[in-house]
């Protein structure tokens, strides 16, 4: 099936739902059918041992009467589903209480022109094509004396809104996922990641030697004791710090009620740091519009770190006297609006120049199980994985075993003294909502982080 059939095919779906809505009773609706057409291989201890298929729809309807509303989902596009369907969001619309500052459903605007949000080689990817990608995985596990894990996720969404009210919003897009961890026989541990629009940007060979080379070089580690260590947060860890201040903070639901850092002009960065999100950037996985058919918009979260604007859904916008920037998430949604598409801007300095300017700290390669514990602070409780280093003079030295950490995120941002020239892309986290986004960050030299154990 072609895009264009695909798309076709859900929004005359769409269609049938929000004529049954009408005929119901509805005095407004709106439909989101989203379709995931996606593959996956895994591999563990150097071996390919699953590869599967899914091809799943979810359709939501939001079901408008009066000042009341309600919704509801389904996993099917029979005749018996659809009607269930309207009947439950109706039934959902008649037990809520009028709204007060209900703002009602998006009217129609403009939908920027996204490029380079499909490509065809990853959306018709076979399984002998991924199979192909995750035996160079494993040939440079194999060189290194490593074994390789992992899973390589390709597939396409496509995502098609219309409602009552005039919005139509069709789009598909595609997504290469690769993420490998080696293991080597003297307890090194090693990871790497990519995502792209195209499979063929995917370089598995190159993610293998980086992740048996982390993993060779992780033998032995030593222990470290407790305290602050300035340090060099390769890309994975900077995108999981922006990733978790995103969804605590710069997330408008989260300001209004109270639980948001975020306030114009608060410094909560080192000058060099400069954030946004831009769903239409072709650098990332670019998208059109969000789950209410609003068109996405360009924000800038951190500017010279200094706090600058958050993200918005209508609900928000309302609320605030402003207008969606099309951050809307797939309803029902308890999380709000968030930044799914971040990026950080580079700065001057290699890789090899950060770890330059240690003269004694460590070299972080990713956090793990980090979790907010106090969003207005910014605290975040995890570990480090899969590649801890010690510094000196500039070289790094041993391995160091995995430490603890209960931490600002604001304060790493706030210690920020140099950035990385190179950028990683790499899947982002959204509050455990299933979205497709990225965080693209550069790696990053620390003044100063703490640890507990």
């Amino acid at each position: 099936m072609t895009v264009e059939e695909r798309h076709g095919r859900f929004e005359r779906h769409a269609e049938r739902i929000l004529d049954r809505a009408r005929r119901h009773g509805a005095s407004d609706a709106e439909v989101c059918v989203e379709g995931r057409l996606a593959s996956l291989t895994r591999f563990a201890n150097s071996e390919i041992h699953q590869s599967v298929t899914e091809d799943a729809v979810r359709v939501s309807l939001r079901y408008v009467r009066g000042r009341r509303h309600g919704m509801a989902v389904t996993g099917r596009l029979d005749d018996s589903a659809l009607d269930s369907l309207v009947e439950r969001a109706a039934s959902n619309a008649a037990g809520t209480a009028e709204t007060d500052d209900w703002p009602g459903l998006p009217e129609p605007g403009p939908i920027p022109e996204v490029t380079g949000a499909y490509a065809a080689a990853t959306g018709e990817a076979t399984p002998e094509l991924r199979a192909g990608v995750v035996r160079d995985v494993i040939a440079a596990a194999d060189a290194a004396g490593a074994a390789a894990s992992g899973s390589f996720a390709t597939g396409a969404v496509t995502t098609v809104v219309l409602s009552s009210r005039g919005v139509r919003a069709a789009q598909t897009r595609s997504d290469a996922w690769l993420v490998t961890v080696h293991a080597s026989p003297g307890g090194g541990t090693g990871y790497a990641e990519t995502c792209a629009v195209d499979v063929a940007d995917v370089d598995g060979a190159a993610l293998g030697r980086e992740a048996a080379g982390k993993a060779r070089a992780g033998d032995h580690p030593v222990v470290l004791p407790a305290g602050e260590y300035p340090l060099v947060l390769e890309a994975y860890a900077v995108a999981d710090v922006l990733a978790k201040l995103g969804r605590c903070g710069f997330n408008a639901r989260a300001v209004q009620d109270g639980q948001s850092f975020a306030r114009p002009g608060l410094r909560v960065a080192g000058d060099l740091v400069t954030v946004w999100d831009d769903g239409t950037d072709p650098l990332g996985l670019p998208t059109a519009f969000d789950h209410e058919g609003v068109g996405k918009e360009r924000v800038s979260l951190i500017d010279h770190g200094r706090c600058d604007q958050v993200v918005h859904d209508t609900v928000t916008a309302a609320r605030a006297g402003v207008r969606s920037t099309g951050h809307a998430l797939p309803a029902p949604n308890p999380v709000g609006p968030l930044p799914a598409n971040m990026f950080m801007a580079p700065g001057r300095l290699s890789r090899e120049e950060l770890i330059g300017r240690l003269d004694r700290g460590l070299l972080v390669t990713r956090f793990h199980y980090s979790n907010p514990v106090d969003p207005k602070r910014g605290i975040v409780t995890g570990v480090t994985r899969d590649g801890v280093f010690l510094v000196e003079h500039g070289e790094i030295v041993a391995p160091v075993r995995d430490l603890r950490f209960s931490q600002s995120y604001l304060d790493v941002l706030r210690r920020v003294s140099a950035v990385g020239r190179d950028r990683r892309r790499v899947r982002g986290w959204f509050g455990g909502v299933q979205v497709l986004g990225e965080v693209t960050a550069p790696a990053v030299l620390v003044d100063g982080f703490r640890f507990s154990g």
